[in-house]
């Protein structure tokens, strides 16, 4: 991808070494430093850093929101997006779902944190519409391959840390360094403070929490018909409503509110007021039928599928879940350990299993199944499915956990097409 930029010494500038040539400077990432010799026989103009050009591309015109944590990245950064709008403000999101410009989809699902070059573009998208907020996520790939270089956040917020990823960060004591490693400067930043696992520069740093003192303390919640809470700051205290479900979804609210704060002039109150206006993100706690009870969710993590359940915790659970292939071999069995603590009965399928075997992913999650009353294997993610919606019975929840809004299987090097939420449509002849 080439863009052009007026009044440089190039014409235009690119992160691919083929697209090189004497109009067009190669900017150098930790992604691609190994084709800076291609880029050099391509007769690149020059070779630059990303931090170089990133003024040209509006970054320091437009406040810029990193959110990071092993879950509620997507919740969290959604609810800010949709408060942000709710106040007032036009504001821009970039992250799993897509890129979002003015309450508008602009781009399509892809990376969590595109390439320097491609949020950089989306910065500019932004500033061009007008936009005064950009709120992203922030992948632990991207803090490590750089891919968030010369961006100067206005906040940075961190969720939780928890077991994922392991298949690239090898161990688990180097994930908590690279997500911690995100919050040692001295940029203003918001840290969940009952996630014992964050280390951070404590110079401009801000709090949430519920069981820890925090800056931004919740004193009380309910999650009857949703979750509702009251916070404190300092001496003010205030309330908020939210049609969502979960004790997780406490903490992604409150981080949420606490950054609209920290970000705008609002008042507190103020802030608190629009909460209600999110709903939730496609695919994180869906319900896709209400008899029988439905839900779809993106959990695919230990401790992501422990909140989902644990939320749930008072009715009797069906749950179906698998492991993604080519990925952290550790938390399968500690996902199958977390399905057998709180469901009635386990399903156990295929979720991307990519290049590896279904059935190897599938023995890898058995050997930490040792509580449930019943377990059911099926590969067949469509049958393992169906097989859950007939066993359901009077006030049982089938709970479809792993892919979300996700709408492919990835088995080997083919997509094929595959949405939860649209089997159990299709099941339970339902209309979407």
């Amino acid at each position: 991808m080439k863009i052009e930029l007026p009044s440089q010494p190039f014409k235009y500038v690119t992160e691919n070494s083929q697209e090189c040539d004497p109009q067009t400077a190669f900017i150098k990432t930790k992604q691609n430093e190994n084709y800076l010799g291609n880029a050099l026989e391509n007769s690149a103009h020059s070779v630059i850093v990303a931090s170089d050009i990133a003024p040209l591309f509006g970054l320091d015109r437009i406040k810029i929101i990193g959110i990071t944590g092993t879950n509620g990245k997507t919740t969290t950064a959604s609810a800010i997006y949709s408060m942000l709008l709710d106040l007032g403000y036009k504001a821009a999101m970039q992250g799993t779902r897509g890129f979002f410009l003015n309450d508008t989809v602009a781009e399509g699902k892809s990376l969590t944190t595109p390439s320097v070059l491609n949020t950089y573009r989306h910065i500019y998208q932004a500033v061009t519409a007008g936009c005064e907020y950009f709120v992203m996520e922030v992948s632990s790939h991207a803090i490590v391959q750089k891919r968030i270089e010369g961006i100067p956040f206005a906040l940075k917020v961190l969720t939780n840390i928890t077991q994922d990823h392991l298949d690239y960060h090898k161990t688990l004591e180097d994930y908590i360094y690279v997500k911690n490693s995100f919050f040692q400067d001295e940029t203003k930043k918001l840290i969940n403070k009952d996630e014992p696992r964050a280390t951070f520069n404590y110079k401009n740093a801000y709090s949430y929490g519920a069981e820890n003192p925090a800056t931004y303390k919740v004193m009380a919640y309910s999650l009857n018909k949703g979750v509702s809470g009251v916070l404190k700051h300092f001496e003010q205290v205030e309330s908020f409503n939210s049609p969502m479900h979960g004790f997780f979804n406490v903490y992604n609210l409150t981080a949420a509110i606490a950054s609209v704060h920290l970000v705008t002039d609002k008042k507190l109150s103020e802030v608190c007021e629009v909460v209600d206006g999110f709903a939730g993100v496609s695919g994180r706690m869906e319900k896709v039928s209400e008899d029988p009870l439905v839900i779809v969710d993106f959990a695919h993590t230990p401790d992501g599928m422990e909140q989902v359940l644990n939320a749930l915790k008072e009715k009797e659970i069906l749950v179906v879940f698998g492991a993604g292939g080519d990925r952290d071999r550790l938390k399968r069995p500690l996902m199958g350990k977390v399905a057998s603590k709180f469901a009635k009965k386990v399903y156990v399928t295929s979720d991307n299993p990519r290049s590896e075997d279904p059935d190897a992913i599938i023995e890898d999650i058995i050997k930490g199944l040792d509580e449930a009353e019943e377990v059911y294997v099926e590969v067949n993610r469509r049958k393992a499915i169906a097989q859950a919606l007939e066993d359901q019975e009077g006030e049982e929840i089938v709970l479809i956990l792993g892919k979300g809004d996700e709408t492919h299987q990835i088995i080997y090097d083919q997509k094929l097409p595959f949405d939860d939420r649209e089997v159990v449509r299709e099941l339970l002849n339902i209309e979407g």
